[in-house]
């Protein structure tokens, strides 16, 4: 069997007629967080009766619908069998299939397919191997038995052995590939025993007798205990509730670092991010932890340091992710530094990359990184995604009714003041749902969320109804009074539930905030001060002295107020 394509992506490929095979991949419609991509092939062979098309993405996308062929994807491993009305294909005879998917960080091409086994587009043949047992971000408890399963195929040679492995990705633990079963004959199959606490990439290697080898594209798994005490959270209508139906006000507070080490190559964390530190923030009453993120630690940008970029940036949120739950905290994952150039009004710095506070968040990273993000958390409803820290398109356009358009809608309607591709709070939205994952989603309004007066008549559009309105207010932004919580603030939270996501003020003592926090208890409002960080009153909103909880001035007073709600 010989199979031709045309190529359609304007790169030259190898002639077809020195090929066991071809395919023609090309990308037709994108849009923020998505694109839609077609498959030719043709039989230069004898008539064939079925086929099946493989190739592994080079990033995250995953396909949401396909047309043509049955689709199956574990982890970045593709396959497409053919329907019944196109499985035989005549000597040139075509066969065209076509999908909707998400992008991934780059939304790279696939360079490398197979038909039947057989390798297209020139390229050498080598086995195909892919794993199809376990589920990509499948969880499992400590200890337990996970059975992992591979296809392999070699048309020209026989498969002699299928090895699999597996590498931690927990920061501080080794990354050496550890060999976890050997099988020798179809189905390819083995079972790793007694599994630690963790979390693990899996690949296959599949040999030849030829000696020739390839490796699957790698599948995570996450080994974590399930004795999460943090409330699972859902809208109904101004209030969060939890499973029981019980309505659940979040006081906690902001652990700032995630957004700035990893890109400053400090590391991941700044300051620890362990039992003994959540026991700290437990013992004060705290039952809500902001985490602010980077989208290029994430996303595994290029100009991240490798060793807190990636899958070991993303291991380390998703330790501290089930640190917190299970203490009975509700973590909140906030996307806090994002990509794009901005050297406008405010602009905190010139740099295109994530290595400050921009005005918006960029469509190339803040769509796939919530893709992803959301990917990894759905199931849990005891994390909130804060979907963009603190929106100022405002003062970028100089037009408050052309920020709240930009903030929705993104792309065209951000031309004023933005130079990079937008994304607005409603693709972004777009972009979690498109998961699965119904997470309750936190919104900040303009003017660095300070600014909440055309929140709703804005709300973007969510299938869940799951949504959160997210204020900060410090003592020197504009509505600061108690006369302005109640003309501003007060409205929004009688409609959709509202936290202040930040709160704090520059002289660290509690003169502002202990007022501003009676008056959110009264409207039944949560809040989050800024920040648990041992960082010396010099920088202004410094919960504590140490990471053993001794307070600020400022911490004493929120701590003080913690205590008498519950009656300490």
């Amino acid at each position: 069997m010989f199979l031709a394509v045309v190529a359609s992506l304007g790169v030259p490929v190898a002639d077809a007629a020195t090929s066991t095979c071809a395919v023609a991949y090309s990308v037709g419609n994108s849009w923020a967080g998505g694109f839609q991509a077609g498959i030719t092939i043709t039989n230069n062979g004898p008539a064939i009766s079925s086929w099946t098309l493989a190739f592994a993405f080079p990033d995250n996308q995953q396909i949401t619908n396909g047309w043509g062929g049955t689709f199956s994807q574990n982890g970045r491993v593709v396959q497409v069998a053919n329907q019944n009305y196109n499985g035989s294909l005549a000597t040139g005879a075509s066969a065209t299939v076509g999908f909707v998917a998400t992008v991934g960080a780059t939304n790279g091409v696939p360079t490398y397919f197979t038909v039947n086994g057989l390798a297209c587009n020139g390229a050498a043949q080598q086995p195909f191997v892919a794993l199809t047992s376990p589920a990509a971000n499948q969880n499992y408890l400590p200890g337990a038995a996970v059975a992992v399963a591979a296809t392999a195929s070699e048309p020209n040679a026989a498969i002699t052995k299928v090895q699999f492995f597996a590498t931690s990705i927990v920061p501080g633990t080794s990354r050496t590939p550890v060999l976890i079963g050997t099988s020798t004959a179809a189905p390819y199959t083995a079972t790793w025993a007694n599994v630690p606490a963790g979390y693990y990439r899996l690949t296959a290697q599949a040999v030849d007798s030829a000696g020739a080898t390839a490796t699957s594209p790698p599948i995570l798994i996450n080994v974590v205990p399930t004795t999460s005490t943090a409330p699972r959270l859902r809208v109904s209508g101004n209030q969060l509730l939890d499973t029981g139906g019980h309505p659940v006000v979040l006081r906690g507070t902001n652990r700032s670092g995630g957004e700035f080490a990893c890109v400053q190559n400090t590391g991941i964390w700044n300051g620890p991010v362990d039992q003994p530190s959540v026991t700290a923030m437990k013992e004060w009453g705290i039952n809500a932890v902001r985490v602010p993120l980077n989208e290029a630690c994430w996303n595994g940008e290029s100009y991240v340091p490798a060793s807190s970029a990636g899958a070991a940036y993303q291991a380390a949120v998703r330790s501290y992710v089930n640190l917190l739950n299970n203490n009975g905290i509700v973590a909140i994952l906030d996307l806090h530094w994002t990509d794009g150039a901005y050297n406008g009004t405010a602009s905190a710095c010139a740099s295109a990359q994530a290595t400050c506070q921009k005005p918006m968040p960029d469509t190339a990273q803040a769509v796939p990184f919530w893709t992803s993000v959301a990917g990894a958390f759905k199931g849990n409803d005891a994390v909130i995604f804060d979907l963009f820290n603190e929106p100022y398109p405002d003062i970028a356009a100089g037009n408050a009714s052309q920020g709240w358009q930009c903030w929705r809608d993104g792309g065209s309607a951000c031309t004023q003041g933005l130079s990079y591709p937008v994304a607005g709070m409603q693709t972004l939205v777009d972009a979690v749902r498109s998961t699965g994952a119904d997470n309750v989603l936190m919104l900040g309004g303009l003017t660095w969320s300070n600014d909440m007066t055309q929140w709703l008549s804005h709300k973007p559009v969510d299938p869940d109804n799951n949504l959160v309105a997210s204020w900060h207010s410090y003592n020197f932004n504009a509505c600061s009074t108690a006369a302005c919580w109640t003309s501003q603030i007060a409205p929004v939270a009688a409609s959709v539930p509202l936290i202040a996501g930040e709160i704090g003020e520059n002289e660290c003592s509690d003169t502002y905030i202990t007022p501003l926090m009676t008056w959110l208890d009264s409207q039944h409002i949560g809040y989050l001060p800024w920040t648990w960080n041992a960082w010396g009153c010099a920088q202004g909103n410094v919960l504590i002295a140490d990471y053993d909880g001794t307070p600020t001035a400022f911490g004493a007073g929120y701590r003080a107020h913690l205590q008498s709600l519950l009656g300490g």
